[in-house]
């Protein structure tokens, strides 16, 4: 009998072996076990970086938790609420009070003060949660407010022929414009300068508060203010070519500020409650005061947009607003006499002016 041989056979074609199901199956599940090691390698070793960065954070915290003194020869009222920190100048004159923004205090006015103190008596204060007023919460217009109306109370600021004329810096925009709001019989006057009052949201975005905890975010703050050339950095782009550089002294007067007994605790409640500002509809409402007002602006201010000045005097029934050539966010250091121009020219056209007295 012969034998069948197909034509793959003679052709010298065998057929391929069918795969072997079980090593399919096998591959990923090989795998997997890997991938594991992997992940848990991982999660060891950010939990290790975790601990050494918290272990080194907390150490420095430690190693740094001295605070500074206040500079000595301060001067201290209460008013409303809070042991307040405040300046006088000149001795003769209508009242001036200025009212600074976030992170400034009584010293940022120390160029423009002495312009006008030649005839005016002019004030300033530290609003609480800055400069070395006592802190305390919370760190809101409205509290803000409180304040500076209690600090015209105790300065005997308010009464007839005692009104005085109030300069607010950027986020101080909305203290002064709510103090006016609320008392326009004790308020002779009202100027914006670079602020324009409005509560805009701004501030640290939200997830920044997943991030920026303890002891992560006070290492973080004390490590900035212990470098010079990033204080000189926000200070050279908020100011300009126009400001004077910073010396020992001017990097004190930023820093030490943000050093002092409680400021830390106070600077992250700020920061929680976002920059201060008031309610278009509520800043509006100061059209209706009738007293004068006025909006200055740093020419080239870049917190704000181009349109802001004109927007902000349409809103609050004033004349157009000052613009100053080659000014940005801080006008009243870059451009001192400049802003003193403009607080005259508001004071010309004070509708109740002191001319007696001295500042207490």
């Amino acid at each position: 009998m012969g034998t069948c041989v197909d034509a793959d056979s003679l052709a010298g074609r065998t057929e391929p072996a069918p795969p072997d199901s079980d090593a399919v199956q096998r591959t990923p599940a090989a795998r997997r076990p890997r991938l594991r090691r992997w992940l848990r390698r991982l999660a060891l070793g950010c939990a290790v970086l975790l601990a050494v960065v918290t272990t080194a954070s907390l150490a420095y915290n430690a190693f740094t938790a001295r605070r500074a003194a206040p500079p000595g020869g301060l001067r201290y009222v209460q008013a409303a609420d809070v042991r307040t920190r405040y300046q006088t100048w000149g001795t003769t004159g209508s009242p001036v009070v200025l009212v600074h923004g976030a992170f400034e205090q009584v010293d940022t006015w120390s160029r423009l003060a002495p312009l006008l103190a030649r005839d005016h008596r002019v004030y300033a204060l530290d609003l609480t949660g800055d400069g070395y007023s006592e802190r305390r919460g919370p760190y809101t217009v409205s509290h803000f407010t409180e304040q500076l109306l209690g600090f015209l109370s105790a300065m005997h600021l308010g009464g007839p022929g005692e009104r005085p004329l109030l300069v607010g810096h950027s986020s101080g925009a909305a203290v002064v414009a709510e103090a006016a709001l609320r008392a326009p019989g004790r308020i002779g006057s009202v100027m914006l300068l670079d602020g324009d009052a409005l509560n805009t949201g701004a501030g640290p975005p939200p997830a920044l508060k997943y991030v920026l905890i303890d002891p992560y975010r006070t290492s973080l703050l004390r490590l900035g203010l212990g470098a010079d050339w990033l204080i000189r950095s926000f200070y050279d782009a908020q100011c300009g070519p126009a400001c004077p550089p910073l010396n020992a002294a001017g990097l004190d007067q930023w820093r030490r500020p943000l050093r002092v007994r409680g400021a830390e605790a106070a600077l992250w409640s700020m920061l929680g409650e976002g920059v201060p500002g008031l309610p278009a509809s509520q800043v509006a409402r100061l059209a209706a005061v009738g007293i004068p007002k006025s909006v200055v602006f740093g020419a080239d201010d870049d917190v704000f947009s181009r349109q802001t000045p004109q927007q902000t005097a349409r809103r609050i029934g004033a004349p157009p607003p000052t613009l100053i050539p080659g000014a940005r966010h801080l006008s009243m250091i870059s451009s001192p006499d400049e802003v003193a121009a403009a607080v005259e020219a508001l004071a010309d056209a004070h509708p109740a002016t002191g001319r007696g007295g001295s500042p207490r």
